[in-house]
């Protein structure tokens, strides 16, 4: 194993990875601005055309554990690179589209890079020094939000005074300098190398237990939920991941190693994942529709698509100002600590929010608060995991972890959305949410978080976790350091 690069070099080594997670993850909300156009733009249905957002979140979900399978066989570096190529291509795709199936087949090739947050995580375990790593870390996490949050105002900007396809042109770009600067400037970390065999029946059953799961979540609505095409897309799902559950544990070289995942501080962080992931994309779903719905109802706020945009934006400013905080935390107390805060501040968030949603300043104030618990909880999450998991598995554990984050957003659309079209009055044709729709929303959320932190308490740290002894391991070392 090499040495961790030098403090000079690393800074430049996280800039990189920080520049490339936020890009792939404004693919998030890339089209946000596009959505109500997007009919007219593909000359298809309004049905037709939410797939343009529902197949990125699957071929994310698929790609995302076996992109950390990959990059720990055959290194970090090299599957984080290979992650850009989709994004560049689907990109490219999407802004030469005229029609639905080119422009899913683009946003598919987006979700293939969906994977490179968790490499990028992974990585910096190989090539920090380890007083670096606990910052790093809370950063490139923490990406994730801060590329969504600043995606929005910018794609909104882009769509009122320019053409879409500028959009798509513009991420383009931004991924190819992204590759280009991995590609100069970021070093290869641990592998096991090409004597490794991947699990491609393993990752054929869980692909298709999580497009069986996370298709009805997303479609259940239009669908029904106790249509035969829901209920039975559930139970297939429940019947593929059971098999492929039953398959890993027989596995010699697993995708996922289940032995690995159930270790309780693992298992315990993840459950915790998915419910800070149900009340992170919970503000997403609602506040942006309560900054935009006309001041004729009485609690809608009128604002444009490009002002609720940058409203918004200061939550992804907050995100990337407090992570290094949270590392800090993290450091002192132990990551375990970090988690339960990032959730109990994320509660805190919606309870303002139940007292304060009249106003865009009010608003403004709940996005800052609620930011800040999403940077403390993203930063601890990645922390606890890679400090219970061999350093041969930092990528595969982390990837598993954001799959996790992505079911408790997925679960958080489908019950958001539920919530706000049953609530919901007729406004010249249209249905809009009611205020009850949105206090009712902000009141799961603020429990959900404070279920987050609730399950944070249990996982059986046994003392102070700090990401830089994890780094110190022995270089032959395939156990993960002691939580200190």
């Amino acid at each position: 194993m090499d040495k961790p690069e030098s403090t000079t070099r690393s800074g430049g080594i996280l800039a990189v990875l920080a520049y490339t997670g936020i890009v792939a993850s404004l693919m998030q909300t890339l089209v946000v601005p596009l959505l109500g156009e997007l009919p007219q733009i593909l000359h298809t249905t309004a049905s037709n055309a939410s797939w343009v957002v529902t197949v990125t979140l699957l071929v994310g979900a698929v790609a995302t554990p076996v992109a950390g399978r990959l990059g720990d066989m055959f290194g970090k570096r090299r599957m984080l690179i290979a992650s850009t190529i989709p994004l560049i291509l689907g990109s490219a795709v999407c802004a030469m589209a005229g029609s639905l199936v080119p422009m899913i087949i683009g946003r598919g090739l987006q979700g293939l890079g969906v994977g490179t947050i968790p490499l990028a995580i992974a990585l910096l375990r190989d090539v920090l020094p380890p007083e670096r790593l606990g910052s790093g870390i809370a950063l490139i996490s923490s990406s994730l939000g801060i590329g969504g949050a600043l995606g929005l105002p910018l794609a909104a900007a882009v769509t009122q005074y320019s053409n879409w396809r500028v959009l798509f042109w513009a991420a383009t770009i931004l991924v190819a300098v992204a590759t280009a600067l991995i590609v100069a400037i970021v070093p290869e970390g641990i592998a096991e190398g090409p004597s490794g065999r991947f699990d491609a029946p393993g990752a054929l059953l869980l692909g298709g237990g999580l497009v069986a799961l996370l298709l009805p979540v997303s479609k259940g609505a239009s669908w029904g939920w106790t249509s035969g095409t829901t209920l039975g897309l559930f139970a297939g799902a429940i019947v593929l991941l059971l098999i492929w559950g039953w398959w890993e544990l027989r596995a010699v070289e697993p995708l996922v190693d289940l032995r690995v995942v159930a270790r309780p501080q693992v298992l315990i962080t993840n459950v915790a994942t998915v419910c800070v992931g149900v009340g992170m994309y919970s503000v997403q779903l609602s506040i942006p529709q309560l900054l935009q719905l006309p001041k004729a109802l009485g609690y809608g706020l009128g604002q444009s698509m490009l002002a609720m945009g940058l409203w918004m934006a200061p939550a992804g400013i907050m995100m990337m100002v407090i992570s290094p905080v949270g590392a800090k935390l993290s450091a002192a107390r132990g990551p375990k600590i970090t988690l339960v805060a990032g959730a109990l501040i994320m509660a805190s968030g919606y309870a303002i929010a139940l007292g304060l949603m009249g106003s865009v300043w009010g608003l403004l104030i709940v996005n800052i608060v609620y930011s800040t618990g999403v940077a403390f909880a993203y930063g601890a999450m990645p922390a606890l995991i890679m400090g219970a998991v061999p350093q041969s598995e930092t990528a595969a554990a982390n990837g598993f972890n954001t799959l996790m984050r992505s079911i408790g957003t997925s679960a958080s659309a489908a019950v958001i959305g539920a919530v706000l079209a049953q609530m919901s009055v007729s406004l010249g044709g249209h249905s809009v949410p009611t205020e009850h729709g949105f206090r009712v929303v902000f009141l799961i959320g603020c429990g959900v978080s404070v279920v987050a932190a609730l399950i944070a308490l249990t996982i059986p740290v046994r003392a102070r976790l700090r990401a830089a002894a994890d780094t110190a391991e022995t270089p032959d070392s395939q156990e993960p350091a002691l939580n200190r």
